[in-house]
């Protein structure tokens, strides 16, 4: 680089990875989203509440990976909604009702464990609040599937 001089500092270091990272975020999704899955059983969020989870969620998504505004990166946030019958969803074998927060994205997403836990406490609460405080925190799930690079 002509005309500028590169200072190595912890700091720097750190921003130049972190800018890698969100410019391969953005290249890639250009062509590709990331899907979010939200699976409920029915009455654990009251009817007509599941398009404020999903904003909500995706909200946090990008907040936890430094994203929120970012104007590449939210329209590519794609998400779906399934509702399943009471006594189709099960713990142990036994019906049960349950929430599952599940993401489908590129291996560099969701890889730092400080945004894991983040990210997942708060769709955890998301949930929660929006049940009313009826859906017990434990029966609340979760999950980040990585796939291949150019799969997701």
């Amino acid at each position: 680089m002509r005309g500028v001089k590169l200072v190595k500092t912890p700091f720097f270091s750190t921003l130049k990875i972190t800018t890698v990272i969100l410019i391969q975020i953005t290249a890639e999704i250009e062509e590709n989203n990331m899907p979010l899955t939200l699976t409920l059983t029915e009455g654990v969020l009251p009817a007509g509440s599941e398009n404020t989870a999903v904003e909500r969620i995706t909200e946090a998504m990008l907040k936890w990976h430094g994203l929120t505004g970012n104007k590449v990166m939210t329209p590519n946030i794609t998400a779906m909604v399934h509702i399943q019958p009471k006594g189709t969803t099960f713990s142990g074998g036994k019906p049960f009702a349950g929430a599952w927060v599940e993401w489908k994205t590129p291996s560099f997403a969701f890889a730092d464990r400080e945004v894991q836990r983040g990210f997942f406490q708060e769709a955890t609460e998301i949930i929660h609040e929006l049940s009313g405080g009826k859906q017990p925190r434990d029966n609340i799930y979760v999950n980040v599937v990585h796939t291949p690079d150019g799969a997701w």
